[in-house]
Formats: structure tokens, C-alpha cells, sequence
């Protein structure tokens, strides 16, 4: 506590806060620092609730070191206020000590399906339920938190605290239906026929890109964010260690430098890799993933092979075991275990699939409006954040969420005067 109050009172208060300009949803970031330097957390608290449902992930994921804290003016001297550190302590806090618990809204605004709960469809979720909307949010997974909890590894975002965060928007009065998979077990039909006003899809992008590469298909090559999720699976007790493909020993090489592929190869190294070496097809000032993440992979004993390409996987029998490299200094074979491919992703076509008048542009984004706001060519289906194209980080699709929830409120209550209007004009008659 003491120490999280010496590094709030380093806040200059500025009149003009570059950091909130950095911010991504304007987080009134010297106006929360300002109450925690003063100790009142639940003050900071509030403020902090004002723009965000999910303080206590982005204190722990966001890139800080690009948004707020790249903006702060003491940067410029090399001391930035560490506000991402900040805001894990007072939203942590908060939640330890029980201190915020906001009061249910009556639901009398309409009622809204969210599919997927990952931070876009908890972003709408908690926006929606605070404004007075009935909302359902419906996941495909054993347990809710989508790319939170199944996609980002445990040592950087703990499990224990996407609940928390989970739990206060459930404590609106959200409900929660795990392992639902829409276009599977209901269509988007099925869901307005149970009565639904609105329909938010939130589902990201589970269909992985592939490059095309003679031996892609092999047992032994798999995709980060499917890599990712079973070894979240396994973690939390769901399926079996023996279900995890990278076993102690294997030489595994993650082609692509974004911070999903750092994520999978130090999640490799966690898991006992011998070796474990990231391949780029570019140099590492033109990497995707922040400095911060490549320094701490090197210090875990990750390698690294700059603009290099991988052109072949070779196997004996069906084994994988040698990689075709093209690098700098020409072609080169070297021997693998496994292959983990961290090279993009776009969204499944399970809900566009089973439904009518729901378009897609030509790489399988769901296309929406502008007004209202994220609603697709479908009426009353809306979208936002990765199914959309919007994809960046988990703060960009709370962005984007949050201008949809704006959306959603405006579709719904125009619901509710022609409502009101028709109810009228049938009692004249």
C-alpha cells in the first residue's frame, strides 16, 4: 500500500494527460492516480469502472509500454509512473477486500444474447447490464473468459483473476451459459425465437491462417492459439497432461514474432522444450510484439532466427523431424520435434454459416455499420472486436465493444418507441 501511494504522488496531474490520450478507452488515469495517492481506493476504484470491465486484466496485458505509460510526460526523463502496475494494485485491492459492489439496475430495457466471453463480449455484457439490459452471454468453452482464460498463459494473466473480474459483471445480474456453442446447439434464429431483443457476437478468431507449407499438415504442427488453449485446458484439469503436444526434450520452433507467438514459445519452454526458437521473416525492429515480451522470452532462454522463413517440414514416416529454413545465408535443414505456427487467424464461420443476412467481407469478417454502431447487414445482430476485424489487443476490443454496447442501447430503445408507438395506435383503432 505505502509503496503504491509514493508511486501515485509522482503524478504530475497534468492539465493536458497524454497519458489518458494513450489510453485506448481514455481511462481518466490522473483522476484515479489522484485518489489512490490520497488512499482512497475505492474512489480510484470507481473511476477506473467508469471506462473499464476488466481493470485488473488490462493492469496485467495491456501495452502499457505503447499506450499510457509510452504517453507520460515523465518518460522523457525515463521514469514513467508505472500506472499498469497501478491499476493491478487498486483493482486487485478492491476485489480482496470486497469494497465495490454496485447495485443490480432494474432490466427493463430489453434483453440481449452475447455470444462468446472473451473481452469484447464482457465488455458489452458489463455495459449493457449497467444501463438496464436483461443480458445472457452464451460460450462455447467449459468455463467463461474465451481468449482471457483459454488463450493468454497462467503466469501472465492468472486464472483466478479473469473470475473475479468475470464474477463482478455477473454480480449485474449477467447469466452465464458455458459450453453452448451457437450455430451448434442453438442458430441465431433459435435465439430471437427465445425471446432476445439483440444479438452481440463477440466469438474472435478461431480459424487459424496457414501459410501453405509443404508438410503443414503433419501431427507434430499446430497452431498457437490451439497450442494455447489445451495447455490452459490441461492446467486447469479439463483433459489430460498426454493431450498437450509439446513434451520435455522436444526442439520446438514457433514461426512468427507476435505477442501470441512469444506467449506459445515461452509456454513451450515452461512445458520442458529443449529447445525453443522463434522464426521471422523479418528483423526485430519490425516485429509485432512488444520489447518487453522479447526480452523477458531471451531471458527464459528463447532464440531467436531473424529474417527467416520456414520453407518445408520434413518427416520419416510421418514424423516430423527437420525443418527447411531460408535464411540470410541461404537454405538450411535443421532438426525439429514440433512446429507452432503463431502466423494470424480468422473467425469460424459456424454462426454466418447457419444463419441468412449475415455478411462477411472477403476474408471472413463480419461486416457492420455505422449506424447504429456494429450492427451487421443482419438486423439486430451486431458485432465487435475480432469477429470484425478490429483484432489488436484486449483493451482495442473493449474499445470497440464499448461503442457497440452504444449501438445496442440506441437499436434497443428505438425498439421500444415503435413499440410504443404501434401499442398506441392499436388502442385508437
Amino acid at each position: 500500500m505505502a509503496e503504491a501511494i509514493r508511486e501515485a504522488k509522482r503524478c504530475l496531474g497534468c492539465k493536458v494527460p497524454q497519458c489518458r490520450k494513450g489510453c485506448p478507452i481514455s481511462n481518466d488515469i490522473p483522476a484515479w492516480i489522484h485518489e489512490l495517492s490520497m488512499g482512497n481506493l475505492g474512489n480510484a476504484m470507481a473511476i477506473i469502472n467508469l471506462r473499464s470491465n476488466l481493470p485488473a486484466v488490462c493492469g496485467r496485458v495491456c501495452a502499457h509500454e505503447r499506450q499510457c505509460e509510452g504517453h507520460c510526460v515523465l518518460g522523457k526523463q525515463g521514469a514513467h509512473i508505472n500506472i499498469g502496475k497501478l491499476e493491478r494494485f487498486v483493482s486487485d485491492f478492491d476485489s480482496d477486500m470486497r469494497l465495490t459492489r454496485e447495485n443490480i439496475v432494474q432490466k427493463d430495457r430489453g434483453r440481449v444474447a452475447v455470444i462468446g466471453s472473451g473481452p469484447a463480449g464482457l465488455t458489452v455484457a458489463g455495459e449493457l447490464a449497467r444501463k438496464g439490459v436483461a443480458v445472457e452471454i452464451f460460450e462455447m468453452e467449459p468455463e467463461a473468459g474465451g481468449v482471457l482464460m483459454f488463450g493468454i498463459p497462467e503466469y501472465r494473466l492468472p486464472k483466478e483473476v479473469v473470475r473475479k473480474e468475470i464474477a463482478k459483471i455477473q454480480q449485474l445480474g449477467v447469466t452465464v451459459r458455458c459450453g453452448v456453442t451457437i450455430g451448434v446447439d442453438y442458430t441465431v434464429d433459435d435465439l430471437f425465437a427465445q425471446g432476445f431483443d439483440a444479438i452481440f457476437m463477440g466469438t474472435g478468431t478461431g480459424k487459424p491462417r496457414r501459410l501453405g507449407v509443404p508438410g503443414e499438415n503433419l501431427w507434430g504442427v499446430r497452431y498457437a492459439l490451439w497450442f494455447l488453449r489445451r495447455v490452459s485446458l490441461w492446467r486447469e484439469g479439463f483433459i489430460g497432461r498426454d493431450e498437450v503436444i509439446v513434451r520435455e526434450g522436444d526442439r520446438v520452433f514457433v514461426v512468427g514474432c507476435g505477442n501470441t507467438a512469444m506467449d506459445a514459445a515461452r509456454t513451450a519452454v515452461r512445458l520442458g522444450a529443449s529447445e525453443v526458437t522463434i522464426l521471422y521473416h523479418r528483423d526485430i525492429e519490425r516485429m509485432a510484439a512488444l520489447r518487453s515480451e522479447y526480452d523477458e522470452a531471451v531471458a527464459e532462454g528463447v532464440k531467436f532466427c531473424w529474417n527467416t522463413s520456414i520453407k518445408n517440414i520434413h518427416d520419416t514416416d510421418g514424423t516430423l523431424d527437420a525443418i527447411v529454413l531460408d535464411t540470410p545465408e541461404g537454405e538450411r535443414i535443421v532438426p525439429a520435434d514440433k512446429v507452432i505456427m503463431a502466423v494470424g487467424s480468422s473467425p469460424a464461420a459456424r454462426i454466418v454459416s447457419t444463419t441468412e443476412g449475415i455478411d462477411v467481407n472477403e476474408r471472413g469478417y463480419v461486416i457492420t455499420r455505422e449506424v447504429p454502431y456494429g450492427m451487421s447487414t443482419r438486423r439486430g445482430v451486431f458485432a465487435g472486436g475480432d469477429v470484425t476485424g478490429n483484432q489488436a489487443t484486449v483493451v482495442h476490443a473493449m474499445q470497440d465493444a464499448r461503442r457497440v454496447a452504444e449501438g445496442m442501447l440506441a437499436y434497443l430503445d428505438a425498439i421500444k418507441l415503435f413499440e410504443a408507438i404501434d401499442n398506441k395506435d392499436n388502442k385508437n383503432i
